[in-house]
């Protein structure tokens, strides 16, 4: 596992040498060490660190808690603030950019450790949730459709669950919800069946019912009105109005 590479955003010299000095002994990689707001962007922009360790009181044209804004708002990289300062006049500008943590000098190395591993837990999730969130409104806004025809996307207890369409047995209506149901699991999701449809593959599935959608390569038989499904053993009623165009899908002999 590669180690994690950290900037160090220090103006007392003494101060940023121990912290680099500790960093080490807890097996981080240490990237570089500046002492103003303009030299850690600098280094952030050249060094790519995975997190920033940055002083509030900076010397030079910009504190911390400014270069801490710029970084976020331009490369995206989490920041933990180290200061000895903790009223509520810095807290209250600090918050504002929304740091991945907060240590207080002096601090001891297991907060350093602990405080690090937090702030990179929270900015993974972080990233996960924006991925999923990206990749669901993708799917909602109809692109990517070649790839978005192979699989689909259902949020299950505030998750983003991805099924294979080739897992699907059957799709059923509900009111206003549809259930998506695999071999063993069930799905219940609100939808209609017209955007059911819309988001998965003509050739592969087929509505055999005004309730009912299935995948044609899941039928195991039919008794009609009825069709029965492989290993599901489901009976699924066919509609008058659909049974036509199901028996056309066939491979008849």
């Amino acid at each position: 596992m590669s180690k994690t590479n950290v900037l160090v955003v220090e103006d007392e010299s003494i101060v940023s040498k121990d912290i680099q000095q500790s960093l080490k002994k807890l097996g981080y990689n240490v990237v570089g060490a500046a002492s103003t707001g303009e030299r850690a962007f600098e280094l952030a922009m050249s060094e790519s660190p995975d997190i920033i360790l940055m002083d509030i009181m900076l010397k030079g044209s910009i504190n911390g808690i400014e270069t801490a804004e710029r970084i976020k708002k331009e490369l995206h990289i989490p920041v933990v603030y180290l200061t000895a300062y903790a009223d509520e006049a810095t807290l209250s500008k600090a918050k504002i950019t929304e740091p991945y943590g907060y240590i207080i000098k002096p601090f001891k190395e297991v907060d350093l450790h602990t405080s690090i591993e937090m702030a990179l837990y929270k900015y993974i999730k972080e990233r996960e949730v924006l991925k999923e969130r990206d990749l669901f409104y993708s799917l909602i806004e109809g692109k990517d459709i070649k790839e978005s025809k192979d699989f689909i996307f259902v949020k299950s207890k505030n998750r983003l669950i991805k099924i294979k369409t080739m897992d699907i047995y059957y799709v059923e209506a509900l009111k206003d919800y549809v259930v998506i149901n695999t071999l063993e699991t069930r799905y219940t999701v609100h939808s209609t069946m017209k955007d059911i449809v819309s988001k998965i593959s003509d050739d592969q599935f087929i509505r055999v019912h005004r309730s009912f959608i299935v995948r044609v390569d899941k039928i195991a038989a039919i008794e009609y009105p009825n069709l029965h499904l492989e290993k599901d053993k489901k009976t699924i009623p066919i509609g008058g109005s659909y049974k036509d165009d199901l028996m056309n899908r066939l491979n008849l002999v």
